[in-house]
């Protein structure tokens, strides 16, 4: 009975050994393998099993892109400005051997060479400068410190600067100098603004001025071409009157010649004429000389019919 316990007691530690080799790596994860506490290999994702006894598992890595967010540091610009700047390190293990043996605290080891070569980078800028170029100072970052993790089997993807903080002396210079700013600009603005008012009112008064002047001047085109029609009708009525009292003297004259009036007649007639126009405005009248020797005879006959 005894030996049979034991048996079974054997058997179910050789189960429970045979059950801790067994090892399943899970995605985005990389596990360093010792053997006798020498590296023997890295196990990737998937089911893998170890020598009892003489394999152990000295290092679990995670292969995600992770992210460290760095208290602030002080820097000292060029221009001997001390502020304070926090980062933050975005940072991705690809080799998790060098990551396991390369440095005894990769997290610290990161935040102190960020903070060195933030220092480096932020010397060599003036206080306007290093506010104003961020994405220079980011890249520069990203670039150092890639290059110094890489034998750490790190990979630095991306540095931001996450807050810049300068000296409150700075802060409310700095607060100042924008306020003014801002009025300078409203100032401007408002000065544009009635510059503008200004012109377009000037525009507006001249072109009101056109217009007067265009209606004015439409009023005498208007004016000259009413007085030439009424001058014209004038001249033609006048012309018509002329003409009905010449058609008038040509029909007597058509008349008096069928009714056989003889040269003597006709010439009484227009002796009568130029009677009727002695009547007018006229101061002198030339007779011809035809007619003068009818003066006597027109006044002889003048007496008889009385």
């Amino acid at each position: 009975m005894g030996g049979f316990i034991a048996f079974v007691v054997v058997l179910i530690l050789l189960v429970l050994i045979l059950l801790s080799c067994i090892k399943i790596v899970p995605q985005a994860n990389a596990y360093v393998v010792e053997r006798l506490g020498a590296y023997q290999q890295t196990w990737s994702v998937g089911l893998h099993l170890k020598v009892p006894f003489l394999d152990k598992v000295a290092k679990r890595v995670i292969l995600k892109e992770q992210v460290v967010d760095f208290a602030p540091q002080p820097v000292i610009t060029k221009d001997n400005v001390t502020m304070r700047i926090d980062t933050v390190v975005f940072f991705q293990i690809t080799d998790p051997k060098l990551y396991a043996y390369g440095v005894e605290n990769p997290i610290m080891a990161i935040e102190n060479l960020t903070a060195t070569t933030l220092r480096n980078i932020i010397g060599e800028m003036e206080l306007d400068q290093t506010l104003t170029s961020r994405e220079v100072i980011n890249t520069k970052m990203r670039a150092s410190l890639d290059i110094a993790t890489d034998p750490w089997g790190i990979k630095v993807n991306r540095v931001e600067l996450k807050n810049i903080i300068p000296p409150s002396a700075i802060q409310d210079a700095m607060e100042k100098q924008m306020k003014a700013e801002r009025e300078r600009r409203e100032a401007i603005l408002r000065a544009e603004g009635e510059k503008k008012s200004t012109v377009l009112v000037a525009e507006g008064k001249k072109e009101s001025a056109i217009l007067e002047a265009e209606a004015e001047k439409q009023s005498a085109i208007l004016r000259a071409e009413a007085e030439k029609e009424k001058m014209i009708r004038e001249a033609e009525g006048e012309a018509e009157a002329i003409l009905k009292v010449q058609k008038a003297t040509a029909d007597g004259i058509r008349m008096i010649r069928e009714a056989g009036a003889d040269e003597a007649v006709l010439k009484i007639k227009s002796l009568e004429a130029f009677e009727k126009a002695a009547d007018g405005q006229a101061t002198k009248i030339i007779i011809p000389s035809e007619i003068q020797g009818l003066a006597g005879l027109a006044s002889s006959m003048k007496e008889v019919w009385k």
